[in-house]
């Protein structure tokens, strides 16, 4: 027992706990993502070109047609280093400061701690991820932009400077915080629902393959959720560093406010619902693996029966 709060950082500091949290979600995270390039690539040249592209099948058709399968493929790296950093530091942290937040707010709902450490957890995240998303997008909508990261980041530099890297942060920050706070604060409230409502067990009583089988519901159900929340920000990412616009204002106001919701949301969903399904699933399944609990439950209650 003293043993598994150790892990948990309980006790210890937990830099055992927090290293797995880390390392697991920049498996889970980097290895999803780099799957679905195909249908980010398409996402992307629908926000920037909504004439042409106009559906999912006839977007991938002109694709394939127009610039050959490799073009499916644009801006692997910056998906797979990118969102690998970023999920690493995303699940990390947020654990981190779940821990810390529920320690020092001991009079608040848990909700306000899981809007607050997935919050916290997201600033560092895409500080980390600016970079990579500048070069990605850039590869992806301009073929003559860059290969990858390799040559798009000294060309993206000599071109724009330091600052070319980060235009996009504040609505990235947009895009990814109330994304991740409605995302985890879902996952935490469904995991919880579906062990009291349906199972009517608690976690410990039921098998590792049925904790995994609710962490997957619980992560589609966030990852739906959560999409709808941050769909116009991810919009005017598209848009500024495609230069279709110079300020967030001017983006918004050129795509309508009715677009800012609707525009490339089906192609989001079918690319957002399965990811974080299969990001939980591998995040957890590397916490089982190495003989940690499945996610979700409150860090309070963890205490108090450890």
């Amino acid at each position: 027992m003293s043993d598994f709060r150790t892990k948990l950082g309980v006790d210890g500091g937990g830099f055992y706990y927090y290293g797995i949290c880390a390392a697991g979600g920049m498996f889970s995270a980097g290895a999803t993502h780099l799957a679905v390039t195909p249908l980010d690539v398409l996402k992307v040249n629908m926000q920037v070109n909504p004439i042409k592209f106009h559906s999912i099948a006839s977007g991938l058709n002109i694709l394939w047609k127009e610039e050959g399968p490799s073009s499916l493929w644009r801006g692997w790296s910056g998906k797979l280093f990118g969102y690998g950093v970023q999920g690493g530091l995303k699940f990390g942290l947020y654990e981190f400061f779940k821990s810390r937040y529920t320690n020092t707010l001991v009079d608040q709902k848990q909700s306000v701690v899981f809007f607050l450490s997935s919050a916290s957890a997201q600033v560092f995240a895409d500080v980390a991820l600016c970079p990579f998303e500048a070069v990605k997008v850039r590869v992806q909508t301009q073929p003559n932009f860059a290969k990858g990261l390799s040559d798009g980041f000294p060309k993206l530099y000599a071109r724009e400077g330091i600052s070319g890297f980060y235009k996009g942060l504040l609505p990235l920050w947009g895009r990814n915080l109330p994304f991740s706070m409605i995302m985890f604060t879902t996952f935490e409230h469904s995991v919880d629902f579906i062990y009291r409502k349906f199972l009517q067990r608690r976690k410990e009583e039921c098998s590792r393959t049925q904790q995994l089988g609710v962490t997957c519901v619980a992560g589609y159900t966030a990852g739906a959720v959560g999409t709808v929340v941050s769909n116009p920000a991810d919009n005017i990412v598209s848009s500024l560093y495609n230069k279709k616009a110079n300020t967030v204002l001017q983006a918004a106001r050129n795509i309508g406010l009715v677009n800012l919701f609707t525009r490339s949301l089906p192609i989001r969903v079918a690319i957002v619902g399965p990811v974080l399904t299969l990001q939980w699933f591998f995040y957890d399944s590397i916490k089982v693996l190495n003989g940690l609990p499945t996610s979700g439950g409150h860090i309070r209650g963890v205490e108090s029966g450890a």
